[in-house]
């Protein structure tokens, strides 16, 4: 993304020698442009994952892994299983660490990194949240090739890779 002005005294920046590096002309602060933290969770039965089909853009009607971006100084397990809850209803007890996995999201095609976890249901009751249009468990055979984001088919086949025969 761009900024035209400093979020600290408000004037240009001007460019720097490093594309992701913005300094301000007035006060010379510099804007460091990183990955956005995002944190998912691979909801496992056995061999069953669960999905959700997106109800809003980017990618909308495409089956999805659950997860988002982290909140402010939250952990990625913590933000992990809060968006278990606020995307399924469901209690999610994460228990192993899948990998990072970088990508890009929306439009402005921002960069993301991605820190994906295994984990099991520990209660609540299966909802769809407000940006989910319907939940599935998925058998191993029956999971969707086409996935809405490039790092969560990535999540996926890690994971799938890790099962046993």
């Amino acid at each position: 993304m761009f900024y035209n002005f400093c979020p600290k005294c408000g004037h240009t920046y001007s460019h720097t020698e490093n594309p992701h590096a913005l300094e301000c002309s007035h006060c010379h602060f510099t804007f460091f442009q990183h990955s956005k933290p995002t944190a998912s969770v691979l909801i496992v039965d056995g061999r069953k994952l669960l999905l959700g089909k997106r109800r809003v853009e980017p990618s909308k009607g495409q089956w999805d892994v659950i997860g988002g971006f982290l909140e402010y100084g939250e952990s990625p397990s913590a933000g992990a299983a809060r968006e278990a809850k606020e995307e399924t209803g469901l209690d999610v007890e994460t228990h192993d660490f899948l990998g990072f996995f970088m990508d890009t999201y929306g439009s402005e095609k921002e960069a993301t990194l991605n820190m994906c976890f295994v984990g099991t249901v520990v209660g609540g009751e299966l909802t769809p949240g407000d940006d989910i249009a319907e939940l599935r468990w998925f058998a191993i055979s029956d999971i969707p090739k086409a996935i809405a984001f490039q790092n969560g088919r990535d999540m996926i086949d890690a994971w799938l890779a890790q099962l046993s025969p």
